[in-house]
């Protein structure tokens, strides 16, 4: 079926739908009607520009009718139209092709994230703290909510480990270009002699799950209770909160320390658990796929290094799509949109383009 063939498709089912809506046996019925009601709102674009695209066909039709009148002041006039329509037209089809790719199921989910210093020491340590600041800035903006599963902190500010959840609609389709290995160049501020240093941090991004999306079996679980340790307050290594869950069939292993109760903290390494045995086998699934990877932007290797932070330069570079910004002070406050943007438009493009081959 040629892509007018699918779009009408779309058309007539978004038209059915909407009769169905109207229908007094469904709106008594909420759950129905939610499903609906969404399934409504993911068609509507789709149909919106369509729809303008066969009005604009029209008026191409018959600009090109008035291009051949005879008359050559208003065919003059005609020929601007044509071209300006054609353009129109051109453009609409490319937001179509791009509106009816294939969405990722877990784009409007919220996610959690991993933060680890990499090479480099206590600077990386820093560093990986200077990206956390960045993320939680970025989610405040964006009106998400942050919570802290875990942190491991250094002792001069820096980060050894954080896994954060960031709760919020669409989370996902923002946060998952950012998998990967960063490296930040600058001087340290333990450096004497002003000489830049280059480290790294890792981060991995999770679409956080529900149950009904991975099943966990209970005897597949080994769970550890132990003391806290580090900062915190009166509770540190006075009683057992801390809790250490072992999937037993991968091996998968989590922990949380950060809540003085041990069944908040096993609810929230459960959380965990359940969002790393899902990226794993997202991660399967996509190692099967290898030719579809190759039209993907953000989801890819975590071991790939995919930006450079430049201090001395102010300057910030995404490896993936070759972008280059010189407002590292802008990024690092959480203004991420202009460089995620971008990415979500060439991984569009990538993947209109694998499609079209």
């Amino acid at each position: 079926m040629d892509l007018n063939g699918k779009l009408e498709d779309v058309v007539r089912s978004f038209e059915e739908l909407e009769l169905r809506m109207a229908d007094p046996g469904v709106t008594g019925n909420l759950q129905e009607l939610q499903r609906m009601a969404k399934k409504h709102a993911e068609m509507e674009e789709v149909v919106a520009v369509y729809k303008e695209v066969k009005a604009k066909r029209q008026q191409l039709c018959e600009a090109r009718e008035l291009s051949e009148s005879g008359d050559p002041e208003i065919e003059a006039l005609a020929k601007e139209e044509v071209h300006a329509l054609e353009s129109d037209i051109e453009d609409l089809e490319r937001r179509l092709q791009v509106l009816l790719l294939p969405k990722d199921p877990n784009d409007e989910k919220s996610v959690i994230v991993e933060i680890r210093g990499g090479a480099g020491g206590d600077e990386a340590a820093l560093f990986a703290a200077n990206l956390m600041r960045m993320y939680c800035r970025f989610a405040e903006l964006q009106g998400w909510k942050v919570e802290i599963l875990t942190q491991s902190e250094t002792g001069i500010g820096g980060i050894k480990e954080v896994v954060f959840r960031v709760d919020g609609t669409g989370a996902y389709s923002k946060f998952k270009y950012e998998s990967g290995v960063h490296r930040v160049q600058r001087v340290p501020v333990t450096e004497s002699s002003g000489r830049i240093h280059t480290s790294t941090a890792t981060v991995a991004v999770l679409p956080e799950v529900e149950d009904v999306d991975i099943e966990i079996r209970t005897e597949d679980l080994r769970i550890d209770t132990f003391r806290a340790s580090g900062a915190g307050g009166q509770y540190v290594n006075m009683t057992d909160s801390a809790v250490r869950i072992t999937h037993i069939p991968t091996g998968v292993v989590v922990s949380c320390q950060d809540e003085r109760s041990q069944l908040k903290n096993r609810a929230k390494a459960m959380r965990l658990l359940r969002a790393k045995l899902y990226d794993a086998e997202l991660q399967r699934k996509q190692v099967e796929q290898a030719a579809d990877r190759k039209g993907q932007v953000g989801t890819g290797d975590r071991s790939e290094r995919i930006r450079t932070y430049n201090f001395p330069q102010n300057r910030v570079t995404d490896h993936r799509i070759g972008l280059t910004l010189y407002k590292l002070d802008q990024i690092l406050e959480g203004n991420l949109l202009e460089m995620i943007d971008a990415l979500i438009l060439a991984d569009q493009s990538a993947k209109l383009q694998h499609i079209n081959q």
